[in-house]
């Protein structure tokens, strides 16, 4: 049942703990685990980034939630996880951390790109990034 397999789904304004997402995942007949962490980069389009902050629509975390069960329903997979950063961050900060275990590694591997691809275009987190020449800009918002 894919409501059992997704097994951690958070929005935090804390550090994330990649730590705390393998753990959500262990599983004896998982044979591959693949794991994702999206860190803060010090550029964008060519231009240097000194920091940024996530913005959260009410919603984001039911929206989470909903896209870990659409990837449960359309992969072979064991287990879910996805946990994303918001408030400021600096270069380096882990963002997100999407992680899927299964029996077999092309099916993990398949998962979490669909898993990190889907949350990217469904859920409504917006990134407000600084640059080093004192312009800034909104991503992904409406």
């Amino acid at each position: 049942m894919p409501e059992e397999t997704v097994r951690l789904v958070a929005l935090r304004d804390t550090a994330l703990d990649v730590d705390e997402v393998l753990a959500a995942l262990g599983d004896e007949a998982g044979g591959g685990l693949t794991l994702f962490v999206g860190r803060v980069r010090d550029h964008d389009n060519h231009k240097g980034v000194i920091g940024l902050d996530y913005t959260a629509h009410p919603s984001a975390l039911q929206r989470m939630q909903d896209v870990c069960e659409l990837i449960a329903q359309r992969h072979d997979v064991l287990g879910v996880a996805a946990v994303h950063r918001v408030g400021r961050l600096a270069i380096g900060d882990a963002a997100v951390v999407v992680a899927t275990v299964s029996a077999h590694r092309g099916e993990a591997f398949a998962a979490s790109k669909d898993l990190i691809d889907t949350l990217k275009a469904e859920v409504p987190i917006w990134k407000h990034q600084v640059f080093v020449d004192g312009t800034e800009e909104w991503v992904g918002s409406p």
